[in-house]
């Protein structure tokens, strides 16, 4: 990774544009386990949330508004799961349809939850066994 720091020095405002190759991961392992989902070829997009809606890590589908779409997901997610608190099953995952694709959004633990866009005639069966070892990844560092 390169970084391109611009020094001024003092009146004269020239800039001097030193070049530093910084060596370090070029993702960090959460990163990478969310990017390794999207080789599945169904899976479209995958963003990790915290549960108070923040953006932690993953990408937003094309054209969301990342503040928005992360927001929502996490409201979602909780009213789901308050809804469905009086019943005696545990919710598994929620299902968003759209003409083109589908959101799943899945508990991610006690601190986060997980967003996958997927196609519209994905086999969500088959989405969520590809997904649960990263699930587990993430219950356990987060």
């Amino acid at each position: 990774m390169r970084k391109t720091f611009i020094i001024f020095l003092h009146d004269w405002y020239i800039r001097f544009i030193i070049e530093v190759v910084v060596k370090m991961p070029l993702v960090n392992p959460i990163e990478e386990s969310l990017h390794n989902l999207k080789e599945h070829p169904d899976i479209e997009e995958v963003t990790l949330i915290s549960r108070s809606g923040m953006h932690i890590a993953g990408n937003v589908p094309q054209n969301a508004h990342r503040e928005t779409y992360v927001a929502m997901a996490a409201i979602l997610l909780g009213a789901a799961e308050t809804a469905t608190s009086e019943l005696d099953e545990k919710l598994l995952h929620v299902i968003i349809e759209l003409k083109k694709s589908k959101i799943l959004i899945l508990n991610g633990g006690p601190t986060a939850l997980i967003t996958i866009k997927v196609r519209a005639l994905a086999d969500l069966d088959d989405v969520l066994e590809t997904v649960i070892d990263t699930i587990e990844y993430l219950k356990e560092h987060l």
